[in-house]
């Protein structure tokens, strides 16, 4: 089996098994407020790429764990993302018409049903963790996998990334705080689906746990690279989102700042650097190295 096959069917089987996952977490369509839990298995079950889940399996089976005890982390991590999109789109924020080939959820339902679909996806992810059954882990675990994602949420994560972005939109920033701004935005929910595979693993290698930390770090910064890259050369057919729209909104991206010839560069050392810090697992971490390669290869 050829590398870019064993990646495709090892995303086909995480795909599927976080959907099932989440299919089981969210509220059925049929209850009661029915729009707005319509609302949030559209925003949630659209066929998304669960490159997020795919790291909490990927990590935790880098540290011989099943994936069996990863399905909780993984659709709580996923949740997150989910409400993360739908609030990006909204008017105030990135204004978007279009996510994954379909309307966004603003536009498929209302605003205000939108906003209340994203708030109740990101209470549920942390409902998932805090759950018991069917994901059994012990108190503390679950407490530090708790903290790990609301931190990677908030203000000093993805919310406060969001709101660097928001700032910066018409200003010139220097390449330290455009990295900066992702790290927060795009790599602190990266980074946390990395930790929680390793949290469900409390007995793992403390050098193998900051080896697979710096791994985050890397694939975290490559992907937000790669968008960038994407917004200019991809099209919105393949994207599902309207292709460039950062460049049209005035937005700071790395092909705008070091131009396109060097975000590509950027993203080859990033996912070298990634690959470099697996050197000391076995093969259990292929999957994070199969992930290395698409991310800074993929075209959507």
């Amino acid at each position: 089996m050829t590398t870019d096959s064993a990646l495709r069917q090892y995303l086909t089987e995480c795909q599927q098994r976080v959907d099932a996952a989440l299919e089981l977490q969210l509220p059925a369509d049929s209850i009661q407020p029915q729009r707005l839990h319509q609302a949030m298995r559209y925003a949630t079950l659209n066929g998304g790429k669960r490159i997020r889940p795919m790291l909490v399996y990927a990590s935790g089976a880098a540290l011989g764990t099943g994936p069996e005890k990863l399905d909780g982390p993984a659709c709580a991590v996923e949740l997150i993302h989910a409400y993360s999109l739908i609030h990006d789109d909204l008017p105030a924020m990135d204004d978007d018409d279009l996510r994954r080939g379909r309307p966004t959820c603003h536009k498929a339902y209302d605003e205000a049903t939108a906003i209340l679909a994203g708030d109740a996806l990101q209470t549920l992810a942390f409902k998932v963790l805090c759950r018991q059954e069917p994901y059994p882990f012990p108190p503390p675990v679950r407490l530090a996998m708790v903290d790990t994602l609301a931190h990677a949420s908030g203000s000093r994560g993805m919310a406060g990334g969001q709101a660097l972005d928001l700032a910066a939109v018409g200003r010139q920033l220097d390449i330290a705080q455009l990295e900066n701004m992702h790290i927060h935005k795009t790599g602190a929910l990266i980074h946390a689906s990395v930790k929680l595979g390793c949290l469900a693993v409390p007995k793992a290698n403390p050098e193998q746990v900051r080896q697979l930390e710096h791994y985050a770090n890397c694939i975290g910064l490559a992907f937000q690279v790669q968008d960038d890259i994407l917004d200019v050369e991809g099209d919105t057919a393949t994207l599902g989102k309207t292709q460039g729209k950062d460049q049209a909104n005035g937005k700071p991206t790395y092909p705008s700042l070091i131009g396109l010839k060097g975000a590509k560069e950027l993203a080859r050392n990033l996912r070298q650097d990634a690959l470099d810090s697996l050197s000391g697992l076995d093969q259990r971490a292929d999957p994070l190295r199969w992930l290395a390669d698409y991310i800074v290869s993929r075209h959507a």
